[in-house]
């Protein structure tokens, strides 16, 4: 068990909180890590491009010139690729990139990510992470207090409407749920900063 130390939200330690290794402190997997991002932004494309075919574009019915005797390549159409105006020739369709990845390759790479921002001090454990108001200047505050004033991930149990809405127009900054969190996040959010309270639900799901 890998001791941490508790803050407040005035980045004063007011205790430290023991979590389990099995996910905070097993060996990253970085070639895990690598496979999970590169899926999470496989599966957010669009993959909505598209371009026409000389069969999709209009006109080109009449045959130019005739076959033989004028001294030209012979052309069947106006919409050839080769032609202004004319189609494309093996462009891009409409396609969907996303695939699934093995359910324990999503959990190592998770735990693996998790280990890696404790194990290069860049996790900040809360006792409590919550606002009290809808008060952007207060989290601006609590950031800077804690050193994650650049970047940072702000995690908590559940979805605190106040929370989210007072750190969503700052920059950088993103909140998120126990729940939601996953491997690209965690990676991509700079600071990891996480309430004693989430970090706990996250031993429960993970440290079995």
């Amino acid at each position: 068990m890998a001791k941490f130390d508790v803050l407040d939200m005035n980045g004063k330690k007011v205790s430290t909180v023991e979590l389990s290794d099995a996910v905070f402190g097993i060996t990253p997997n970085e070639k895990v890590m690598h496979a999970a991002v590169v899926n999470f932004l496989a599966n957010q494309r669009q993959g909505t491009q598209s371009t026409k075919t000389r069969s999709e574009v209009s006109g080109g019915g009449k045959k130019p010139w005739r076959q033989k005797g004028t001294g030209h390549a012979r052309q069947g159409s106006t919409r050839s690729p080769q032609w202004t105006h004319g189609g494309v020739a093996l462009g891009p369709k409409p396609r969907d990139y996303s695939y699934r990845l093995n359910k324990k390759v999503r959990r190592l790479a998770l735990l693996s990510a998790l280990s890696s921002k404790a194990a290069e001090g860049e996790m900040v454990v809360i006792d409590e992470l919550k606002a009290s108001e809808y008060k952007t200047k207060a989290i601006v505050a609590m950031l800077a207090a804690i050193g994650a004033d650049k970047k940072a991930l702000l995690v908590t149990p559940a979805a605190d409407a106040k929370l989210v809405k007072s750190a969503a127009n700052i920059p950088g900054v993103r909140t998120a749920t126990v729940g939601s969190i996953n491997t690209y996040t965690v990676l991509n959010g700079g600071k990891f900063v996480i309430s004693v309270e989430a970090a706990k639900k996250l031993e429960e799901v993970y440290a079995q």
